[in-house]
């Protein structure tokens, strides 16, 4: 009876991870030396990508895209060539325009609170009697959001961190996202900051 409880968990267990799979698709970035705007210092290599809209917009935010609400997603992939962990949890992401306009990132968790739901629909029936339709939901909200947000705190030799960083802003030619706050985990010391374009 033990052996048969067993599988069933297992069976369950197996069948839960593949719902959770179809419900939020599992998102995965290039290698940073794939993508077109990528800056390399001390082994490190980062690459940003903005997403304004086609097939990528879908494949990492599904039904939602944040630009059309006034949100540049950016992604950024972090590459660590070197022999030495490295800090990311100071790092800061700002959006440089071509006029010189800086616009620094929106923390993933307060986008949602950017645009709030539409007001409740009044559908007026007879005289004197409004019947309240149903609230649509904050496009905002979507879990895609914190989700696929950039939140690595540590980088060890070796390995690739990526995630989004979002900005109040539309993408313009010219502009260029500039990048701070990496360290070297052992020394503490930080890194040269990368600026990297962002034209498509």
């Amino acid at each position: 009876m033990p052996f048969l409880f067993k599988r069933l968990v297992l069976f369950l267990s197996i069948t839960a991870a593949f719902a959770a799979d179809k419900e939020h698709p599992v998102f995965r970035p290039d290698p940073a030396v794939r993508y077109p705007h990528r800056q390399t210092n001390e082994k490190v290599t980062i690459a940003a990508d903005p997403y304004v809209s086609g097939e990528k917009v879908q494949t990492a935010f599904g039904k939602l895209n944040p630009y059309e609400y006034g949100i540049l997603p950016v992604l950024v992939v972090v590459q660590n060539d070197g022999n030495q962990s490295i800090r990311l949890d100071r790092i800061q992401a700002v959006y440089t325009g071509p006029q010189g306009a800086k616009v620094e990132a929106t923390p993933a968790s307060e986008v949602r609170y950017l645009r709030g739901p539409d007001r409740p629909k009044v559908v007026t029936g007879p005289p004197g009697i409004g019947k309240i339709g149903r609230d649509k939901k904050n496009p905002l909200a979507a879990w895609e959001i914190e989700g696929r947000a950039f939140a690595a705190k540590m980088l060890p030799a070796g390995q690739t961190a990526s995630g989004f960083f979002y900005f109040q802003t539309g993408l313009q030619r010219g502009a260029t996202l500039y990048l701070s706050g990496l360290a070297d985990a052992s020394s503490g010391q930080e890194l040269f900051y990368y600026e990297i374009p962002l034209d498509q």
